[in-house]
């Protein structure tokens, strides 16, 4: 067939056009830099099985420098994650606002603030501590191999070997990004070196036979059951063994000699105000926590309001119950020393087995004011002996694959009354880890069928403040319900358990921006544990009551312009149903919501 010249010269035109790939949709581009961004943390890919097929396997075979919450340390991963993070906001400017659907521009802002706060963390990377008692390096290692990496079949076996075999290499990383470090004037304090070489110590006190990298899959191992042989389970076991003690306890040994070499460097000053660019590192660091531009004299302002109304209220409900006499905090101990049992028999099953109870009468009890449930169940467990001495209670999540439900896990080293989750405040504790709190919203939030599979799994927008925000707020919202009606000690928890994140204010901002000691943080009502986490993790404590005031803001909001119209269940629908976000994003899905009335 012969083409008129002008047909001809047409064809040959649209002939380039024809080899070129169109551009992305806005979908498609979120979806191919949220895989572009896991891809740099092994450990979250893992946990999420964020892939599938032969991407995933790769991946589960992979081990990055990553701290027991996560967070990720050295300078040239945060420089990875910088380059991409600029690569991403320029990007997302071939996407106007006007463009894109309700969902699609509130994943926009997801992602950008996400962004935006990476390209402001980046000059700060070697501030956050590698081997720190809470969150370090040697911590993250154990607790991800041995409680997160799969062991479903005879092939996550395999790739825990291979990552095993990462351990050492990990640790000799963190060694030079520690001394890194260290020549740039950030150094640890000299307490928290030493709680880093008692858990060394600790660690290092066993042979291979008896480390928990070997006996925790040989466990799990057992737990596959005639899907593996006799001689498959003792050649796995005896490859861990020889690894551990070949590489892994060696590599230890050296971040002992480490810390142990930096500790006469080190100052017993607390706050990272000591350090270069010290008020800058913190303003980011709160900037991050907090999704606010708040200052530390504002964070502190607010939080000596909070304290003094608490304790207003708990002074009342003490002198009720018969305590008159002392400071709140010393009339609460000696409340919560009534409440503990016996030290013998040993009572952490049966404490374990209460708090289990309580969080199975919350899950009763929210269906009168949620409408979204998780599907996933939610369990109790005790703390791993290794990080015990150390941790807070906390709550993991399921793991997507249905493998693993949520957890919450108990601290049971210290049964003291000054443990926060014991005694009055183990109802209320139960309440913020588990129903309502990070079990509801983590889980729909993985559970939803709506959002794009990166929100579903936290890739962006994972912030602190709404995510500790909403459990201090499943907190508030059980004592509007009810939940503590009879319970007068439960309420009295509760309260505590709410002074206690006000403190937090006024002690995270007195530590890092007003040079507080960490005696002074102690006698204002802290444990020594406690008081070390916030030393390590700055800015961090100041998410939860920063998180729970501006959601409490948003709901009276919505109250007084929607009126009759307002739903409690809707309230919480919109806020769980979009996943984790910044709180000035959550503050523009309630404006929308309120102005198409409430639906």
């Amino acid at each position: 067939m012969k083409f008129p010249s002008a047909c001809l010269a047409l064809v040959l035109a649209c002939v380039p056009l024809l080899g070129r790939a169109a551009a992305p949709t806005f979908d498609q581009w979120a979806d191919d830099f949220a895989a572009r961004w896991v891809h740099l943390n092994p450990q979250f890919a893992t946990r999420t099985q964020y892939f599938s097929g032969a991407e995933q396997d790769a991946i589960d075979r992979q081990l990055a420098c990553a701290g027991a919450f996560g967070q990720l340390f050295g300078a040239n991963l945060y420089a990875r994650y910088g380059a991409l993070a600029r690569q991403g906001l320029a990007d997302l400017q071939r996407f106007p606002a006007a463009t894109l659907t309700p969902t699609q521009r509130t994943s926009a802002a997801i992602i950008r603030w996400t962004l935006e706060n990476t390209v402001r963390n980046e000059p700060f990377a070697r501030h956050h501590f590698v081997f720190e008692q809470f969150g370090g390096l040697h911590l993250g290692l154990v607790n991800f191999l041995t409680s997160t990496h799969p062991i479903r079949n005879a092939r996550d076996v395999e790739n825990y070997l291979v990552r095993l075999a990462q351990v050492a290499p990990r640790l000799d990383e963190g060694i030079a990004e520690s001394k890194a470090a260290a020549a740039a004037g950030l150094l640890p304090p000299r307490f928290i070196v030493e709680r880093v070489l008692e858990q060394l110590d600790g660690f290092l006190a066993h042979p291979a036979t008896q480390n928990v990298f070997v006996t925790t899959l040989d466990q799990r191992i057992g737990a596959l059951g005639a899907a593996v042989t006799a001689a498959q389970r003792a050649a796995w076991v005896d490859a861990a063994e020889k690894e551990v003690a070949t590489a892994v306890l060696p590599a230890f040994q050296r971040v002992r000699d480490l810390m142990a070499g930096q500790l006469p460097q080190t100052t017993d000053d607390a706050g990272v105000w000591r350090l270069p660019r010290g008020d800058e590192y913190y303003a980011t660091m709160l900037a991050t926590s907090t999704t606010t531009t708040m200052t530390p004299q504002e964070i502190h302002a607010i939080g000596l309001r909070e304290v003094a109304r608490i304790e207003r209220e708990m002074d009342q409900i003490l002198r009720q119950l018969g305590y008159k006499d002392g400071t709140i905090q010393q009339r609460v101990e000696q409340l919560n020393a009534t409440l503990l049992p016996p030290a013998e028999p040993d009572p952490r099953p049966a404490l374990r087995e209460k708090v289990e109870g309580y969080v199975h009468d919350a899950e009763r009890r929210s269906v009168a004011v949620f409408d979204l449930l998780p599907k996933a169940p939610v369990t109790v467990k005790r703390e791993p002996p290794f990080s015990e001495k150390s941790a807070a209670a906390h709550y993991t999540d399921p793991a997507p694959d249905g493998t693993r439900p949520g957890i919450y896990w108990l601290p049971m080293a210290d049964l003291t009354p000054r443990v926060t989750w014991l005694g009055a405040g183990a109802k209320t504790t139960a309440y913020h880890e588990a129903v309502p709190g990070h079990h509801f919203q983590i889980t729909i939030q993985q559970e939803s069928t709506e959002l794009p599979r990166y929100r579903k799994l936290g890739v962006f927008g994972f912030n602190s403040a709404f995510i500790e925000g909403w459990a201090l707020y499943a907190e508030r919202l059980a004592d509007e319900n009810g939940w503590y009606d009879g319970d007068l000690p439960g309420r009295l928890g509760y309260l505590n358990a709410q002074l206690f994140r006000a403190r937090r204010l006024v002690v995270d901002t007195g530590i890092h921006a007003m040079k507080w000691t960490r005696q002074q943080v102690i006698d204002y009502g802290f444990t020594p544990t406690e008081t070390e986490r916030y030393i390590v993790w700055p800015g961090q404590a100041c998410s939860y009551m920063i998180g729970q005031l501006r959601i409490l803001a948003l709901r009276d909001q919505a109250k007084a312009a929607l009126g009759p119209r307002f739903s409690i269940k809707e309230f919480h629908n919109l806020v769980l149903r979009g996943g984790t976000m910044p709180l000035d994003v959550l503050a523009q899905e309630v404006d929308r919501w309120i102005a198409n009335g409430g639906r």
